[in-house]
């Protein structure tokens, strides 16, 4: 597995399958190979990538913290809720 984490946060923003091609350049990121996705909000001065990481298995997008190696809980994550 790997994680897009934000550099400011340490906050896991994505967890993604080995095989899939990540690309962050100096505007975004996309991912696949052709690209499926594009990601506007995520570039070089603000996420980085670490490959080799294992499932915490209760993954949600921002509800980790990665850093050197560990996932920990963030602490200011909210559980979303659905309208009303």
């Amino acid at each position: 597995m790997k994680t897009v984490v934000r550099n400011n946060s340490n906050v896991s923003l994505y967890l993604l399958p080995d095989d899939m091609e990540v690309v962050i350049g100096t505007e975004n990121m996309t991912l696949g190979n052709p690209p499926q996705y594009l990601v506007l909000d995520c570039n070089t001065s603000n996420c980085t990538l670490v490959e080799n990481v294992t499932d915490p298995g209760d993954w949600k997008g921002g509800n980790y913290l990665y850093v050197d190696g560990t996932w920990t809980a963030n602490p200011a994550w909210i559980i979303p809720t659905s309208p009303a």
